[in-house]
């Protein structure tokens, strides 16, 4: 049986103040996280892999429409992720994306070298 008042108001307002308390600082101990696995190269180099995992970088569709589903809520918690990179910290972003196209372009010369 629940305690629920419908008459308490300011029972209500309480407990909805303590409600909105409890997101603010969670939603301040993501970004804090967020901003310290940023602020190291190999922290980037997570969020990289975590963000191609998710398929940010390339299209959802398939002819399959459970898997498109499956591929675009994916897709849906990357652009969450990036979204919440470019709120915190969108200068690391760009540090992000330079080291991985740096990566790539010493990857591809190695890779026609060898040819």
């Amino acid at each position: 049986m629940s305690n629920y008042d419908p008459l308490d108001i300011r029972g209500q307002e309480q407990t909805k103040e303590n409600k909105d308390l409890r997101e603010k600082l969670n939603r301040q101990n993501e970004e804090s996280d967020l901003k310290w696995l940023m602020s190291n190269k190999k922290g980037r180099r997570i969020v990289w892999r975590m963000l191609d995992q998710a398929g940010v970088f390339r299209l959802s569709f398939s002819q399959n429409s459970m898997q498109m589903a499956f591929n675009e809520g994916n897709r849906n918690s990357g652009l969450r992720t990036i979204s919440m990179i470019h709120q915190t910290c969108s200068d690391l972003y760009q540090v992000m994306l330079k080291e991985q196209n740096d990566t790539n372009r010493i990857i591809d010369d190695n890779t026609s070298t060898n040819q």
